[in-house]
């Protein structure tokens, strides 16, 4: 009996499901069984959003509160392997992939069952991997490997950028002057590559070496500036949900929050991270090395 493969997504905009095809290219070309389940949600989210529909999802996207899903249908009980794949939203897991980790039938076929997670992100994915890591464990799943694609444009250019395609639906070069948004053609293409690193050894049953030849071949990168800016963009984040969570005028508390957030993200971020740069950062060069082998594994 062929060895199987379960590959879970959800793709909102398309872009996160062309990774997925290239990724699964290689094992689509061999004999392993690959089995595709988009996750659905009753409500979908749209594409391109409206601003206040980006806004509103940060709530539920940061405290982890699952959306209703169509019920996932596996044709198997167990799987050698899963791809779970994923967009962060608001530096969490996107609510309809915190909404199918916390759905008992896809819990049930993870027990066990090593797990490669495949991300396609704007530039911060770190928070949310963590906050993965925990559904896989409580989950009883083995994460084996990690790949994390991401937009290579600065973090303010890309800021604009993506919000200009969340809006629009145009993945262009906006006003003529703008780089275009999201992933590169190029690096949703390299997706192959590392499916072909990670067919290697699923076929070698060498999955425990999986993770040190994925950071060899560059299939993730930990910059520290993101680190920084990441780790405390998250606990704002978190207080946001909480306190919108808890109040009854939900509108004025998200308009509140999206004025928050670009005068963080264009005004006080820039120069937070500046003085990182010049006073912090150079006195914390073992504690940064450290926590860059963190991430870039998946222990």
């Amino acid at each position: 009996m062929s060895k199987s493969i379960l590959v879970v997504y959800y793709s909102q905009s398309g872009q996160l499901e062309q990774i997925v095809n290239n990724f699964t290219l290689p094992f689509v070309n061999s004999d392993i069984d690959v089995e595709y389940c988009k996750i659905k949600p009753v409500n979908d989210f749209p594409f391109p959003w409206t601003s206040e529909q980006f806004f509103d999802a940060m709530p539920e996207s940061v405290a982890g509160i699952p959306t209703e899903l169509n019920e996932p249908i596996f044709k198997r009980e167990t799987y050698d392997l899963i791809v779970f794949a994923y967009q962060p939203w608001y530096l969490s897991p996107s609510i309809p992939a915190n909404s199918v980790l916390q759905n008992q039938e896809f819990k049930n076929v993870l027990i066990n069952t090593p797990v490669v997670t495949l991300i396609g992100s704007r530039n911060m994915w770190l928070m949310a991997q963590e906050q993965i890591k925990k559904y896989l464990k409580d989950a009883v799943a083995i994460l084996v490997g990690n790949i994390a694609l991401h937009d290579r444009n600065s973090n303010l250019i890309s800021a604009i950028t993506v919000q200009y395609w969340m809006f629009t639906g145009k993945k262009d070069n906006w006003l003529g002057i703008f780089p275009k948004p999201g992933i590169s053609d190029e690096d949703i293409l390299s997706a192959k590559k590392y499916g072909e690193i990670v067919l290697e050894h699923f076929k070698n049953n060498n999955l425990h070496n999986l993770q040190s030849e994925l950071i060899k071949n560059k299939a993730l990168q930990v910059k520290s500036n993101i680190l920084f800016i990441e780790s405390r963009g998250y606990m704002m984040f978190k207080i946001w949900a909480r306190t919108v969570l808890k109040k009854r005028n939900r509108k004025l508390w998200i308009h509140l929050f999206k004025c928050y957030l670009i005068f963080v993200l264009f005004i006080l971020s820039p120069l937070i991270l500046l003085f990182y740069i010049l006073f912090i950062k150079p006195f914390l060069t073992n504690k940064i090395k450290k926590q860059k082998e963190y991430y870039l594994n998946v222990n």
